[in-house]
């Protein structure tokens, strides 16, 4: 049983209360088809459990057969460097279809970010330290595709991945009661 290798800290990206029963991380790639799809049922899950729920996302970009992760990783810390990592991360799920540079430098400015910056953020790789570390850390925890979950430390391992989230967050909000 895998576990999680790379505490959680101040750089990750997270939603909902520090002091929630259950910490549910996710390694994602935003090219990724089944990440893309996993996403409104993270949106059910957060909203099913609130504040008993913590979400920490963190990159996991496949740059080999999805050339535009990357980018799009680094493009979510830009719009994280200015506090709207989340409005980011929805955008770049919504929009992955079409994922290329200019794609991005648009949702930046949809947002209200500098689309100068980004492209200049993005040609200078100032974000690339971050989500090389994210991906390391995923490798450390024994990540191997996307998305790749964790639930308080311990890789959630289903072939039916997302769909039973709901269900091993039960579980360990039930153990913690118990």
């Amino acid at each position: 049983m895998a576990q999680l290798r790379v505490p959680i800290t101040s750089l990750d990206h997270i939603q909902g209360d520090e002091n929630a029963t259950v910490t549910l991380v996710e390694y994602g790639d935003y090219e990724c088809p089944h990440c893309a799809a996993a996403q409104p049922i993270l949106e059910q899950i957060q909203a099913h459990f609130g504040n008993r729920l913590r979400l920490v996302y963190r990159h996991f970009p496949m740059v080999e057969i999805h050339p535009h992760a990357g980018a799009a990783a680094e493009a979510a810390e830009f719009a994280g460097d200015h506090g709207a990592f989340w409005q980011m991360h929805r955008a770049i799920f919504a929009n992955q279809h079409r994922l290329n540079v200019p794609l991005l430098i648009s949702l930046a400015a949809n947002l209200k970010l500098s689309p100068i910056d980004l492209r200049d953020a993005l040609a200078s790789d100032k974000f690339a330290a971050k989500v090389r570390d994210d991906f390391i850390g995923g490798v450390r925890s024994g990540v191997n595709g996307t998305p790749t979950f964790f639930v308080n430390g311990i890789r959630h391992d289903s072939p039916y991945g997302v769909a039973t989230l709901s269900s091993a967050i039960d579980q360990v909000i039930l153990g913690a009661a118990a």
